[in-house]
């Protein structure tokens, strides 16, 4: 009994995982003191993620600290005039134009994913000259989409500056994105998961959208995302085909302003910033918004 109570405690686990902790962060300074430039590489990799969340958390209280104390009443009245620079206009052209641009280009893209991946031969020609061309595609600058929307739509279709004109411009310049996040979702889906569905007879069509897409959803809706905040942000693509009108269009074919060109026009106008920079942080509010709840339907239709 005596030698059981002169025994010292046994730690916990918690303790016991920090001491393991411990012991890996010395193992890896050590290694990395053999190893500089690995060390130098690690610090640079620190380093640009410091810089990366300092001026996120910067850009986000700026915005913050100059949009909240310019927010009115006035701002959100559904008629837009000289006198109240309202942006409830620019807010329901804004969601009007994404929800019929995903309209337009989200079957597409999956559609073209499913067939490059799914039904045509690996290693078709035919399949790499349309990555390559995807990949041009998603890096070419949104302005040029813009002269290409102006001079196809409004010139040549005769659209004018139209809501149409604009979300037609924005399908076509999103699509490459839809297609290769889809691609890349599809490929990540193992083969097995084919082979097993095959193997128990099911068809071609059965697996794609029985086995596969459900895999695939999240990187799929990964990349919808991404296109989203592409769409709400966007504003030379737009000025160049739906144009700047400021309020609510008659129809398709009317012109009006999202609340990225809302928000571009006031600053340009030098005579309402401090209305700029609500809009600008409601602008924020509706992106960061669309990205929580499609994370969040993301994470459910991944866990199912």
């Amino acid at each position: 009994m005596e030698a059981a109570k002169n025994m010292p405690p046994m730690p916990s686990a918690a303790e016991e995982i920090k001491a393991i902790n411990k012991q890996t962060v010395k193992q890896k300074l050590w290694a990395y003191r053999k190893q500089p430039l690995s060390f130098l590489l690690l610090l640079l990799v620190l380093l640009s993620i410091s810089i990366t969340v300092l001026v996120l958390l910067f850009l986000i209280g700026y915005i913050v600290v100059k949009g909240v104390v310019n927010l009115s009443p006035s701002l959100f009245e559904w008629e837009y005039n000289s006198e109240n620079v309202s942006m409830m206009p620019a807010i329901i052209n804004t969601v009007m134009v994404v929800a019929l641009t995903l309209v337009i280009a989200v079957p597409i893209g999956i559609a073209s994913a499913i067939y490059l991946v799914e039904y045509a031969k690996r290693g078709n020609k035919i399949v790499g000259i349309v990555d390559v061309t995807t990949e041009t595609l998603s890096g070419i600058p949104s302005i040029v989409y813009g002269l290409f929307g102006y001079l196809l739509f409004k010139e040549t279709l005769e659209f004018g500056y139209s809501i149409m004109g604009g979300v037609l411009t924005l399908a076509i310049m999103i699509l490459p994105l839809i297609m290769r996040t889809t691609q890349e979702a599809l490929k990540s889906v193992p083969d097995s998961y084919r082979e097993g569905s095959f193997g128990l007879g099911a068809g071609k069509l059965r697996t794609v959208f029985k086995i596969i897409l459900p895999s695939a959803v999240p990187g799929i809706l990964a990349g919808i995302i991404l296109a989203i905040g592409r769409i709400v942000g966007e504003t030379a693509a737009l000025i160049y085909t739906a144009g700047t009108v400021a309020g609510l269009p008659g129809g398709l074919f009317d012109s009006g302003r999202t609340l990225a060109i809302h928000m571009y026009a006031l600053l340009s106008e030098g005579l309402y910033t401090n209305q700029a920079y609500a809009t600008a942080l409601v602008l924020m509010v509706i992106v960061l918004g669309i990205n929580a709840l499609s994370g969040l339907v993301a994470k459910k239709v991944g866990t199912k």
